[in-house]
Order: structure tokens, then sequence, then C-alpha cells
């Protein structure tokens, strides 16, 4: 791809965009304070979904549909028709909470509080109002922009939705842009190296734990961890091993008999992740041969290391556009769905909306200022990967 001369010229009117949005304040609340008040765990997110293909319908998008994962897919046609190439802008519509947490979200002068506003309903409301930013920016595009709520991503799901929808689908995706709630400044090119798992420790039944001498699992787990923090891991390049969560016990004088241990390896390094991986389980089988107990590695999810270069045209016009908004670049890998699409050799960044706090907490919230210039920021990045899709289309 080579830069078309019209991402130089979108860029003198990214301060009007940013005023003329304020505009659509109270359109792009509203719809983050209903996805956020709209329970979406993964692999239970069809009433969001719901209401995101609403959205799309209001919009008059084309083919508005569910696929067998729950996706939630529009279409907004460029000029050039069936013609045209097609860009993806897809953010994902589960969250950590489950249906029994509290999802009301709280309106203030400057913020907006509820579980999973940040991550990701500002997002999914991001994609909502698209069309609608850009028709009340009179942006016009050529080729075709493909909207998308994308299911089952987090946990589990292992971003069980997009994949699903890449492997099936009959349209060529030829760029992405991936949506987060925040951080504003994030700039993902690049996927790391993860494997996202599970270590369990069983023991065995005892009647009278205290005539057994048992410890019970949690120290049984923990003489693991203490094991697998002992594994070195370089600085360069950056590799760590996130002990994300331990799950034991029901009270004060029992000691558990089973124990769950969560955890992530991450690495920029290629083959480092199957490496440190090796490591703990030759750890799990010594456990198991030399100790009373029963422990069990379980890999969950998988990512590759890959990328596109800092100087690819889409990274190029997307650090310009930051720059003409006066948001500072903070480039990061990412493990999300970044990852399934630089897999598959598509161009493909993630960026964030706006700025926040408190992520994955009851009180995670939104910075609404800053919104404005996040949301010109995306609508930005789609013209100029149009643009580019466009001078290469007629090359």
């Amino acid at each position: 791809m080579t830069e078309d001369p019209t991402t130089t010229a979108l860029l003198g009117g990214l301060a009007e965009a940013v005023e003329k949005l304020h505009a659509l304040r109270e359109i792009v609340l509203a719809n983050a304070v209903m996805c956020g008040e709209i329970a979406s765990p993964t692999f239970g997110e069809a009433r969001l979904v719901r209401f995101l293909c609403d959205r799309f319908i209001e919009s008059s998008l084309q083919n508005v549909s569910t696929d067998e994962a729950g996706n939630a897919i529009a279409m907004l046609s460029g000029r050039r028709g069936r013609l045209g190439r097609n860009i993806l802008l897809a953010a994902h519509v589960d969250n950590i909470w489950e249906p029994g947490v509290d999802h009301t979200v709280s309106v203030y002068a400057d913020t907006l509080v509820g579980p999973g506003i940040a991550d990701n309903s500002l997002g999914v409301a991001a994609i909502a109002s698209m069309p609608l930013i850009l028709e009340h920016l009179g942006v016009s595009l050529d080729n075709n922009l493909i909207l998308m709520g994308t299911t089952r991503s987090m946990g589990h799901g292992d971003l069980g939705g997009l994949r699903f929808f890449l492997e099936n689908t009959k349209v060529p995706i030829d760029a992405a842009v991936c949506v987060e709630g925040i951080q504003l400044g994030r700039l993902s090119y690049s996927s790391l190296g993860m494997n996202r798992g599970e270590i369990i420790v069983q023991t065995p039944e005892e009647e009278d734990w205290e005539a057994s001498n048992r410890s019970g699992a949690i120290v049984e787990l923990s003489r693991i961890v203490h094991r697998i923090l002992e594994i070195r891991t370089p600085n360069e390049p950056r590799t760590s091993i996130i002990l994300g969560s331990m799950m034991a016990g029901s009270g004060f004088n029992v000691p558990p008999r089973q124990a769950i241990l969560r955890f992530e390896v991450r690495s920029q390094a290629p083959g480092m992740v199957a490496s440190i991986r090796e490591q703990i389980e030759e750890i799990i089988e010594e456990v198991n041969a030399e100790r009373d107990v029963t422990a069990t590695l379980r890999i969950l999810a998988r990512r590759r290391p890959g990328g596109i270069p800092f100087s690819h045209p889409l990274v190029r016009a997307t650090r310009k556009i930051m720059q003409h908004l006066d948001i500072a670049p903070v480039v990061m890998p990412s493990i999300s769905e970044l990852s399934v699409l630089l897999d598959r050799d598509i161009p493909s960044v993630t960026l964030g909306v706006t700025t926040g706090d408190h992520k994955h907490e009851f009180n995670e919230s939104i910075h609404i200022a800053p919104m404005f210039r996040g949301l010109a920021q995306l609508a930005a990045t789609i013209q100029a990967f149009d643009a580019c899709l466009t001078d290469e289309y007629d090359q």
C-alpha cells in the first residue's frame, strides 16, 4: 500500500471535526449507557447484539445480520459498491461482568461510571454511532465499511466470534480497525505471543484432615507458584508471566481439596512463550510424580507474535492523525482481536476512544471530554484507510 495524498488533505479538517462531534454528544452517551446497562458476559451477549443490530437498522445499513457465532454484522456501502474493497470496524461486545452484577451506569457532568463502561461499552457505542458520525462529518467512503460487534472475545471465549467470522465470511477483509473504549492514545499494530491457562490442584479425599496432617490444595498450589516465579524471563524482548487469580476454599478451618491458578505468559520473542509453557509442564509433571496430589495444566488460549511495520502506510497515517489531534501515541502490542487479524495478514490497528479509570472494577469510568477527539481520530483513520485502499486499487 502507498499513502494516498488525500490522507494529508483530511488532516487539516480534524479540529473542525472535533467541534462538530460535540453536537452528537447525547446520542453517543445514550448508546454508551444502553450498552453498559445490558449484561453481556462472554457467551451471553445476545441482548447486546440485538441492540447493536437495531442501531444498524436505524442507520439504514445493508446486510444487517448475526452469524452462527452471534456476531452483529452490517455494511455501509462505499461508492465503488461491489467493486470496492472492505474495511472492518470491530469492537468486542462481551465483558467480564456476570448478569447478577448491578449494571447501572451513572452519568455525571464529566464521566460515565459503571461496570464495563470502559471495556467495552464505549467501544460498542462508537461502532453503533459511526454511521451517524460519518454522515454528520460529511464523509463518504469509496470502499465498504463492515461494522461488527464481536462475541466470545474474552477469557474462555478466546476471540471465538471474530475467528468464526474470518473463517466463514465470503467477503474479503482488506484492512481493519479494532475499537476499545480506553485508552485514548493507544496504538497497537502488533500482537504478543501468549498462552492463557489454568493450573488445577486436587488433593486426595481424607476423612480426618487433622489426623492426616494435610495442609490442603492452597499450600500445594503455592509451591507450584513459587516454582513458576523462579522461571527466568528476559527483559528484552519483553516477556512476562502474569499470575491473575487464585481460587480455593470456602471457610476458615477447612483445608480445600481443590485450588485453581489462572495465569498468562506473554512475550514479543518468537518461541519464548512455548519455552516457558514447557517449563511449567515440567513443574506439573514433577509435582505429580513426587507429591500425593493431582496437578493439571490446561491451556485455554494461544496467540502468536506478529504485526505490521511502524512504517506501514496505515500505521503512518494513523500516527499523523493522532499528532494533528494532540494525541500522544502509546505503542503497545495486543493479545485481543488484532492478533486474529494480523494472523491472517490483514493490516490492522487497535485504537482507544477516550481516557478512563478503574478498569475491571465496579466503579469503572470513562471521561467524556476527550471522547470527541477519540471519535474524530476513529473517523479520520477510517478515511485514511479508505484512501490508502483506493490508491492501491487504482495502481
